[in-house]
């Protein structure tokens, strides 16, 4: 009789509590901010009571703006240690999020896999939509960010700045907010609920940790390299406990049914 499957973790704790404050602070901003853009409609203006008024509702999106600043933060230092500390993969190599041409390539091998042309890609420890994934979040907080600032203190910035640059900055932080929700929403959500390896969920984020057959599955290439390395045993981890499967379900589908709600009323506003 063959005992318990092995568990590896994947995510640290760390990255696990970083990521739990973008869900915080995404699914935050994206219930205060939709409210605030489609103001003329009924589900905004309901939504917007809901949550106190208008003003309540922009204090309650500057507060998540504010977790969103501090995660960021708290991201570009531990960036710096690594690179302080010589960790100098982190900007190219096997375990990098940097884009590298194998990443193009194993893209067209994954598109040729979708329609029978080729075998599947053996990813190593990222694939090529986690580096857009990470990416898309990191150059997008940049955007939002930035223009938000421009929004929230405008009286300081029109010292140096032209009036014009507070419109363009309104343009730019509601119709990106919009397309990170539409992508975050749709795309992402896609890949972490609902494509068929992961279905219902991938809940590898909450728990940190993939089952054996997932690691030889989904990235072969950093498994068999890990165990080349001599490293693999070190990432041996017990299977997740019972309430940490029942959080990550709960979070997860809480996630998924907001971002599901949210997207139906978009997407139904711009179709009539």
């Amino acid at each position: 009789m063959s005992g318990p499957e092995r568990h590896y973790f994947r995510l640290n704790l760390y990255h696990r509590i970083l990521h739990g404050m973008v869900i915080t602070s995404f699914l935050g901003l994206a219930i205060t901010g939709l409210p605030l853009k489609f103001a003329h409609t009924g589900w905004g203006k309901g939504l917007s009571l809901a949550l106190g008024g208008p003003f309540t509702t922009g204090y309650l999106h500057r507060f998540f703006a504010i977790v969103t600043f501090t995660y960021f933060a708290l991201h570009l230092g531990y960036l710096a240690r690594l690179a302080l500390a010589g960790r100098h993969g982190m900007f190219w190599g096997p375990e990098s999020m940097v884009p590298q041409p194998r990443d193009i390539a194993q893209m067209v091998q994954h598109m040729r896999y979708f329609v029978g042309l080729g075998p599947r890609p053996r990813f190593d420890r990222w694939a090529y939509w986690e580096k857009f994934d990470y990416w898309a979040v990191f150059w997008g907080i940049a955007i939002i960010g930035s223009s938000g600032l421009l929004l929230w203190f405008p009286a300081f910035f029109s010292r140096f700045l032209p009036g014009w640059t507070f419109n363009l900055a309104i343009i730019i932080h509601s119709d990106e907010a919009l397309l990170a929700v539409g992508f975050i929403f749709t795309i992402h959500f896609f890949n972490t609920h609902l494509r068929p390896e992961k279905f219902p969920m991938d809940p590898v984020i909450f728990t940190g940790r993939i089952s054996e057959e997932e690691f030889q599955r989904d990235h072969p290439a950093e498994y068999e390299r890990l165990k080349r390395q001599g490293r693999l045993d070190r990432l041996q981890a017990d299977p997740p406990p019972l309430w940490l499967r029942n959080f990550a379900r709960v979070v997860g589908f809480t996630a998924l049914a907001i971002g599901l709600v949210l997207i139906w009323l978009i997407i139904s506003t711009a179709l009539r």
